[in-house]
């Protein structure tokens, strides 16, 4: 037990905290209220999108071919899975317009795995910022997952060169591509902010991540047909239902239906829009108030 300081008063802990409150004293570093978090988060929006600029022109900034790598990853994917997936194991069989198909496919999936990967960095990789400097730590993995979606828009580019070479042109359905990708980016930061916390709390995590996104990726139909794999009584109806809400999958279906011809209504499962957007608004939400709930925990210990 302390001895008191002779000319110094003593307090109880209850009378200290009347006294802090009496003279408008807060605990530092204490989380804020959700409404007023959200506030904070919009009045650094501007550093957000400049951070997530700044971050995209660094990621390649030691490479001879400088941002043509943000084209030239997703496409070394794709010819690395055609060859792989397409040639050697025949999964293009029974499959109109492979090509557009698998290209489609790598690309948005790309865009979900970068997101979540990124987000296991956030705290960690900004450690000496978010010690530094008083701010919503949300910044940090919102930031990343818009630096993804920067990134997305420039692959596009690339991707509807392909669909063009291959025969897909534009069309009215091109323009589904828009809600598409804004639930899939809405999912991605959610779950990018979910992650972060898990990783800032449990780094070990950031190991296993890459081999629970290959599982992923095996399980969305990003090299292969879901509906075939579906037809018949091959797979359990509980693996059925998996697959077909995965969310993933989800949003690769979207953006095959919106780009490609060939891919149609009856290949696009009758609750992909529901599911999608459910998924959207379901783990944005949750993962924003997952995130702030450790608010005051971050760059600690």
């Amino acid at each position: 037990m302390s001895t008191p300081t002779p000319g110094v008063p003593t307090y109880a802990p209850g009378e200290l905290a009347a006294l802090a409150a009496r003279h408008g004293l807060k605990v530092s570093g204490a989380r804020p209220s959700l409404p007023a978090y959200v506030g904070q988060l919009w009045g650094r929006r501007h550093f957000i999108t400049a951070f997530a600029t700044a971050k995209l022109t660094a990621q390649y900034s030691q490479a001879k071919l400088g941002q043509i790598w943000q084209i030239m990853t997703p496409l070394l994917n794709a010819a690395v899975y055609y060859f792989i997936f397409g040639v050697l194991l025949n999964t293009r069989h029974g499959v109109e317009d492979f090509v557009p198909f698998l290209v489609t496919g790598v690309f948005i999936w790309t865009f979900t795995s970068s997101s979540i990967t990124a987000g296991t960095r956030a705290i960690s990789g900004n450690i000496g910022l978010v010690r530094a400097l008083h701010f919503p730590r949300a910044s940090l993995p919102v930031a990343l997952a818009l630096q993804q979606l920067q990134q997305l828009l420039f692959s596009l580019g690339a991707l509807t060169l392909i669909l063009l070479a291959f025969g897909q042109y534009p069309r009215p359905s091109w323009l589904l591509a828009v809600p598409a990708l804004a639930l899939q980016a809405l999912f991605n930061t959610g779950v990018s902010m979910a992650v972060a916390r898990l990783t800032a709390k449990t780094p070990d995590i950031a190991q296993l991540m890459p081999f629970l996104l290959r599982t992923w990726m095996y399980a969305s139909g990003v090299m292969w047909s879901l509906e075939q794999l579906l037809a018949g009584d091959r797979v359990p109806h509980a693996v059925m239902v998996a697959l077909e809400y995965n969310p993933a999958a989800l949003y690769i279906n979207l953006m095959r239906f919106a780009l490609i011809d060939s891919y149609g209504g009856g290949q696009l499962p009758p609750h992909a829009w529901a599911a999608a957007a459910g998924w959207a608004l379901l783990c944005g939400v949750a993962g924003f108030v997952y995130f702030w709930k450790a608010e005051e925990t971050y760059g600690r210990g």
